[in-house]
């Protein structure tokens, strides 16, 4: 690095320059999906942990699931609203290095929570007399709190090699956060070794989870020719996960388990927003329109809270 370059301490997030006279618009449509997205979450958490009925691993697991979502989003989504209504958006060095790395644990916490969930799956089709056995509370906590250690573990490659990159002149990330390809390629360094690294623990994390995934969907579907009496209830617990699943991953795969290309990043932009505004704001939905279960527990808590409130009215 020669002695005429400034090394960047503070980064610009472009956003979507090509959308500028919408910012108005995109703001309040991010908005509702922000505030929905949160509000789904947060109902899904309230219910699994009120109703006795959803205390089973199941529903402990898609609780957690939940939380990972709502942190997810918080990282990402207020950055990008307020790219849409502040002229120049900034990010200091620090800020973009941990946002960046909170994206890629979070996000290897997904992947691992949904594997667990699918195992979860397995045992309570494949093996219901061992079920209470095998996912009692001790696995339970044991699997969430492995997933959370895990995900932030294996992602410590990734955060050294980045953050012992140089930064320097070009200081403008043609995205909407601090996304690991955009950083890169601002780098005034060679950054091959640090692209080989997130490319081998990205592949690592979402192809192990969703090898986990596949394989246990396979036994259950093996499990379930066999017990033709159950078919439609295995099915209905089924549903949900198998959804968010190809959603989920469909959209990483995509984005990150492929070699360096020529897409433009306006393109990237748009898988990115999927994936990190619009599905976690679909799978509290996918959850509750395909579980009747949650659909169940929902009715009852929003009815005693109605009639909490004619209670008190009453009262007053």
């Amino acid at each position: 690095m020669s002695d005429n370059q400034t090394t960047v301490t503070v980064f610009i997030l472009l956003g979507f320059p090509s959308l500028q006279q919408l910012d108005f618009l995109l703001f309040i449509v991010g908005l509702v999906i922000y505030i929905t997205t949160l509000s789904g979450n947060i109902l899904i958490i309230a219910v699994t942990r009120l109703d006795h009925q959803l205390s089973s691993p199941m529903y402990f697991f898609l609780g957690n699931f939940s939380f990972l979502e709502i942190w997810y989003t918080c990282n990402i989504v207020p950055q990008m609203l307020a790219i849409f209504v502040i002229e120049v958006t900034t990010i200091s060095y620090p800020a973009c290095i941990t946002q960046l790395y909170l994206h890629i644990c979070l996000g290897s916490a997904e992947c691992l929570i949904l594997a667990v969930m699918a195992f979860d799956r397995y045992v309570a089709i494949c093996n219901p007399l061992q079920y209470h056995v095998v996912i009692n509370t001790k696995v339970c906590a044991l699997l969430a709190g492995g997933v959370w250690l895990v995900a932030f573990m294996v992602n410590l490659p990734p955060l050294i090699s980045t953050s012992q990159l140089h930064f320097c002149g070009a200081n403008t990330i043609d995205h909407f956060f601090c996304d690991t390809p955009p950083v890169l390629k601002l780098s005034c360094t060679d950054t091959h070794t640090t692209e080989l690294i997130n490319f081998v623990v990205a592949t690592m994390v979402i192809v192990s989870s969703f090898t986990l995934i596949g394989v246990s969907y396979i036994l259950i579907m093996f499990a379930i020719v066999k017990i033709p009496s159950g078919r439609q209830k295995a099915f209905s617990t089924c549903a949900s996960h198998l959804t968010v699943v190809v959603i989920f991953y469909g959209s990483l795969m995509f984005m990150y388990v492929r070699p360096k290309s020529n897409d433009s990043f306006e393109f990237n932009k748009v898988i990115s927003i999927f994936y990190t505004v619009v599905a976690p704001m679909l799978n509290p939905i996918i959850y509750t329109l395909r579980n009747r279960e949650v659909k169940g527990a929902l009715r009852k808590l929003l009815k005693k809270d109605v009639n909490s409130g004619i209670v008190l009215s009453w009262k007053e």
